[in-house]
């Protein structure tokens, strides 16, 4: 057990990761998770916020009193914002209507400044993203304000770096594959990065929704996956890093993160139900013996107003 922290920040990282025993696929390769939303926002983007701020001020490009700017599909927007307050920045974001009420709610609660930009019937298509990081560039231009501009830095893969390394201290086995969806790519880089030099490596899988799956050469498509499946390949993304690329249907990963929640006890949102998804079918193909390792990058309570987990009507 850590002693406590001096604030929230130390709050972030060393996440608990758990088998996902009761899922795994019959005959297949266990798989473990890192719950990542344990962190102070619920989500992975806590590790991204800091490591961008962190950056930018040993860099010199920030200073107390200015305003950080960046595009946000929600969780990283709500861990900026409580970044921002314990380092003494304004905080000012780009999102979308294509995001949970709650992702927005809670950005406003903890902080930011949110600006929405309208989605084409509230999905995320290859013209949102383009249209947010945009926004947010011009909005990084004004006087006292800086656009952290976290889709073309590197520092963001520091987040996945740590990931990785935690796993190879909680998982008492060699880790033998390694999946995740990817938004930036920051967190599947990072931990690609880490777990390739492991011994053996582990085999490094990137995921995409089946409507969007540019990496594999389809065409780009609209979907309700949030976080990931932009409509193009991210700057971060280094296809040598990957032995592997897997699609994976949006039904089958709702129907995951529901069944998560009702047999693992782990409540996460659609983006860990992706993920988990692809694990469990990497698992059913490696074997029993064998661990596939993923992340469940954020919590289930920033979805509850949404199809995913809609109460039965009476």
């Amino acid at each position: 057990m850590r002693p406590a922290a001096g604030s929230a920040l130390g709050a972030i990282g060393e996440t608990p990761a758990v088998f996902l025993d009761r899922i795994r696929p019959p005959g297949g390769a266990r798989i473990v998770a890192k719950l990542e939303y344990f962190g102070p926002t619920g989500s992975h983007k806590d590790r991204v916020a800091l490591a961008l701020v962190e950056a930018a001020e040993e860099r010199g490009e920030i200073a107390p009193g200015m305003t950080l700017v960046d595009y946000t599909g929600g969780s990283t927007g709500a861990a900026l914002a409580v970044v921002c307050a314990l380092k003494g920045y304004r905080c000012r974001v780009v999102c979308s209507d294509a995001y949970s009420a709650e992702k927005l709610r809670s950005m406003v609660a903890l902080g930011a400044e949110v600006e929405v930009i309208p989605s084409r019937g509230g999905a995320v298509d290859e013209q949102l993203i383009p249209r947010m990081m945009e926004r947010a560039e011009e909005l990084g231009r004004r006087d006292g304000c800086f656009y952290l501009d976290m889709h073309h830095r590197d520092d963001p893969v520091l987040a996945g770096m740590a990931i990785a390394r935690e796993l190879i201290e909680q998982v008492p086995a060699p880790i033998d594959a390694f999946c995740s969806g990817f938004g930036t790519g920051a967190l599947l880089m990072g931990v690609a990065r880490t777990l390739r030099g492991s011994a053996p490596p582990a085999h490094i899988v990137a995921l995409e929704p089946s409507s969007s799956a540019v990496l594999s050469g389809r065409q780009p498509g609209a979907h309700q996956i949030e976080g990931l499946g932009y409509g193009f390949v991210p700057a971060l993304i280094d296809r040598d890093l990957l032995d592997e690329v897997l699609v994976v249907e949006e039904s089958e990963a709702c129907a995951m993160a529901r069944a998560l929640a009702r047999v693992e006890g782990v409540f996460a949102g659609t983006s860990s139900g992706f993920n988990v998804a692809g694990a469990a079918a990497l698992a059913s193909r490696l074997g029993p013996g064998r661990i596939v390792a993923t992340a469940c990058c954020d919590t289930g309570f920033k979805y509850t107003s949404g199809a995913l987990y809609e109460a039965p009507s009476e």
